[in-house]
């Protein structure tokens, strides 16, 4: 590994890429340059020669992006100015010798933009692993399927009560075993629809078919609702 051409030898490929997509490809060719014979890392003599092997028209271009690429590392952590040098001479951090390259860095981001630590107990403890594993249809299944075992838990139901059915039976607005009838029978409703429409577009459709997400933020924002869900279940069993 001689170079970033030899990792990204596509000048257009390079240069599509956003500055935290490429800023990984930089870390694995700033840990290789590390740990070789020509260990010192140097900001200023990278930026002379990073763009080398690209086409002549793509090389200010392709520096450009490198930079942007290499202050975003410096912005996360992963690079940081050498103590006692003078100049612009940088060192891998832990954490950037921790997440070695591109691959590392995905799975470092896409466990970033999910927050655990404000998700509900048992949804973060079942979905984090697939998460970050970018299995995101996996990870909303595990989730919502975990609101339903708590519905049917909290209101005593049996193991084939499931689905819609079985959120429709706990929050009917009249008998329902979860319902809060302190509440005005529009909110009871809307309760009930809120369970069941979320089972159904969430927990049935990766249940029966392959449900594609390609945006990791679609399955963050599903995985919060269902957190919220499950909170909404905890507070419901303790009136129950």
């Amino acid at each position: 590994m001689r170079s970033i051409f030899s990792l990204l030898p596509d000048s257009e490929a390079l240069l599509a890429f956003e500055p935290e997509e490429l800023a990984g490809y930089l870390l694995e060719y700033l840990n290789f340059l590390s740990n070789s014979e020509r260990g010192s890392l140097n900001r200023y003599n990278f930026s002379l020669h990073g763009a080398e092997g690209y086409p002549q028209q793509y090389r200010e271009s392709i520096s450009k992006a490198l930079m942007e690429a290499w202050v975003w590392l410096e912005r996360e952590g992963m690079i940081a100015p050498k103590p006692g040098e003078q100049g612009e001479w940088i060192f891998i951090t832990r954490r950037g010798q921790q997440l070695k390259g591109h691959t590392d860095l995905e799975t470092f981001q896409r466990s970033n933009i999910l927050p655990k630590k404000l998700l509900h107990p048992i949804i973060a403890q079942k979905v984090w692993s697939a998460f970050i594993r970018g299995e995101y249809d996996t990870a909303l299944f595990q989730a919502f399927r975990e609101v339903e075992v708590a519905v049917r838990k909290a209101g005593g139901f049996s193991q084939e009560d499931i689905g819609t059915k079985l959120m429709r039976k706990a929050f009917d607005t009249t008998d329902g075993v979860l319902t809060d009838k302190s509440l005005p029978e529009a909110e009871r409703e809307a309760m009930a629809h809120l369970f069941a429409g979320a089972i159904g577009l969430y927990k049935n459709s990766t249940s029966h078919r392959h449900v594609v997400i390609a945006d990791p933020s679609e399955g963050v924002e599903a995985i919060i609702l269902a957190s919220h869900l499950m909170r909404l279940v905890d507070s419901c069993g303790q009136s129950a």
